[in-house]
């Protein structure tokens, strides 16, 4: 997975600024001249796992570059409550204006980041290891896909550009006769240039895993939406049929929580993708504080 890049982000945070400050800061300007300078904290209020600091950064530095952020974290660090995490210190009148839109960033980026590694500490002790989705709020993907592996998770494909993922609907086209046409199909997109990964959803386990499993190519088997007692069988059916260390891996997904994630991985699945580490992950509570 590439590195996130602050010109990717820059669109994103210029939009977000104008959004916010529009024609500027009016209250602030009645209070403050450009010349009054001061130093705040920025504070967790409850125990996170960060991630945004290089974006909060950038912020500061699109509304005064006499702002200063010296950090005393970094990305991934878990803060418990109280905890400093970075101060800033230059024009007051450019850092009440640039507050609200760095906390956005900060919050909701360390929100998906303290929601994963849940999710990731949940699993400790087997082989599964959490992804996130394609369930991103628009316009962040880069962000939270970002924010998931700070907080330890993997990032699945980035989208319909750079892994192929055959899903019920596309395996529908296919007819009951599935086999001799999806293995020309897995033939060709290994062909591809730029893709990570080549995966085939599994309805049926019993109907379909068996043909799958034989056709060569095939990176990943995703298994949507199944009980526990349907993963284990098609774990069990995978290691006969070509033993435990072998690809294809087998991916579990569909409407999995905190609550299930731990029994879904003693299943003896390799990846578990969860939606809800990004579309559900709620912002965090960080402050700046003078």
């Amino acid at each position: 997975m590439r590195k996130l890049t602050l010109e990717e982000i820059r669109p994103l945070i210029q939009m977000a600024i104008k959004e916010d400050l529009g024609r500027g800061d009016l209250t602030s300007e009645l209070f403050f001249k450009d010349n009054t300078t001061t130093k705040a904290n920025i504070i967790s209020r409850e125990e996170i796992v960060l991630a945004g600091l290089d974006i909060a950064r950038e912020i500061l530095k699109q509304y005064s570059k006499k702002l200063k952020l010296k950090a005393f974290k970094k990305d991934g660090d878990r803060i418990h409550i109280g905890g400093k995490i970075a101060v800033i210190e230059g024009p007051l009148c450019s850092m009440l204006s640039a507050e609200r839109v760095m906390l956005n960033f900060l919050q909701r980026l360390s929100g998906t980041a303290t929601t994963t590694q849940k999710y990731v500490q949940a699993v400790q002790g087997t082989k599964a290891k959490i992804y996130d989705t394609r369930k991103t709020t628009p316009g962040w993907r880069l962000l939270e896909k970002y924010a998931v592996r700070c907080g330890g998770g993997y990032n699945h494909r980035i989208g319909l550009y750079d892994g192929i993922l055959i899903k019920d609907n596309h395996m529908a086209q296919l007819g009951r006769n599935f086999y001799p046409k999806l293995k020309k199909i897995i033939s060709k997109a290994r062909n591809v240039k730029g893709v990570k990964f080549v995966a085939v959803e599994v309805d049926h386990v019993d109907d379909q895993l068996n043909y799958v499993l034989k056709i060569p190519g095939i990176d990943i088997v995703l298994l949507d939406n199944m009980g526990q007692w349907q993963l284990k069988h098609a774990v069990d059916i995978k290691n006969k049929m070509l033993g435990e260390k072998r690809k294809p891996l087998l991916e579990a997904s569909g409407n999995i929580t905190l609550n299930t994630v731990s029994a879904i991985a003693q299943c003896g699945i390799d990846r578990i993708a969860v939606g809800a580490i990004t579309h559900s992950a709620t912002a965090v509570d960080i402050a700046l504080d003078r």
